[in-house]
């Protein structure tokens, strides 16, 4: 059976780590780019990683991003050095991964390709292709009282959510590049060759909102003869993880499962969504949009296994 997900930041890339455990799944994951960035004449590319990471055994457990065991002597070093930025933290074993994928790409390989590369290293158990070979950022317009009352600036998402952990007032998120970009080709045919298309419980607005940005995307998911069905990453009215209900607030968006499940929209009305699955005691009514309530907190990856199973069956293609 061949399933694709939209997939974007830590949840995302541990609800992989579930889904990959069920039998006769083939999982083809279309990760967000807009985390993306230049660091250092580095390029970083966090959401990519971060699956190569988790599906390989490699991640830091207890942050959920980055290298285990990571040691830090370059970024002491660079800040001895004054060299700014020096809110991003790059360790030294996750510094390798960025110099051979820039490395790659100044060679002229594409995002795509490097990817592949990278995941031969860590062998991940499942396809993971970037949403777009494009630049495609993610930036955020927030006040600049420093020059004026009514002045704006926009910085990158990771400045905002890093940096200043989403505590500046957003007021609207830009995918800079977006309109000059286009879908993978490969990530568009798996979204329209799959039996069953899955979102994950990812950031709405700036990990799948991304995505969705990308042209060609949401064509290809109301193209594709699956089912699409997506897994709340609000639990109780509070994100799953991160923080998601500040940029849910930026766009008008009430951070309850019910109003993202709107904010997606039903396939049937040229939204996006079949089905949607809430955590138990959660609730959503949005005409179009089958729901069903089970429980979605990833303890371990038996429970994870066990929110995508109720996902594919709400798909319509139950696996044994």
């Amino acid at each position: 059976m061949r399933v694709t997900v939209l997939v974007g930041g830590v949840g995302g890339a541990r609800f992989l780590l579930g889904l990959r455990e069920l039998p006769g799944v083939e999982v083809t994951a279309v990760v967000n780019v807009g985390d993306d960035l230049w660091l250092h004449g580095l390029r970083i590319c966090p959401d990519l990683d971060t699956c190569l990471y988790t599906l390989g055994g490699g991640i830091d457990p207890e942050r959920g991003w980055g290298r285990r065991a990571e040691t830090w002597t370059v970024a002491e070093e660079l800040a001895a050095y004054g060299a700014e930025p020096t809110w991003f933290g790059l360790g030294d074993r996750d510094i390798a991964t960025h110099l051979v994928r820039t490395r790659m790409l100044r060679a002229g390989y594409t995002l795509a390709d490097v990817t592949a590369a990278l995941a031969h290293r860590w062998q991940p158990g499942v396809t993971l292709l970037p949403a777009s070979d494009d630049r495609v950022e993610t930036h955020v317009v927030v006040p600049d009282p420093d020059t004026g009352p009514q002045a704006r600036r926009a910085i990158h998402f990771q400045e905002w959510w890093v940096r200043h952990k989403a505590a500046l007032p957003a007021e609207r998120f830009v995918s800079v590049g977006a309109e000059q970009a286009s879908v993978l080709p490969a990530a568009r045919a798996a979204i329209e060759q799959a039996d069953a298309v899955l979102l994950a419980p990812s950031n709405p607005v700036v990990s799948i909102g991304t995505i969705l940005e990308i042209p060609g995307v949401r064509d290809a998911l109301r193209a594709t003869p699956a089912r699409v069905v997506g897994l709340s990453p609000i639990v109780g009215g509070r994100p799953l993880r991160g923080m998601a209900d500040a940029c849910l607030a930026a766009i008008g968006v009430a951070t309850t499962a019910e109003a993202v499940a709107a904010h997606y929209g039903a396939r049937r009305d040229g939204g996006i969504l079949d089905g949607w699955l809430v955590h138990t005691g959660d609730a959503a009514e949005v005409p179009g949009i089958a729901v069903r309530a089970v429980p979605l907190l990833m303890t371990d990856v038996d429970a994870t296994a066990a929110m995508a199973r109720e996902a594919l069956d709400l798909c319509g293609v139950g696996v044994g």
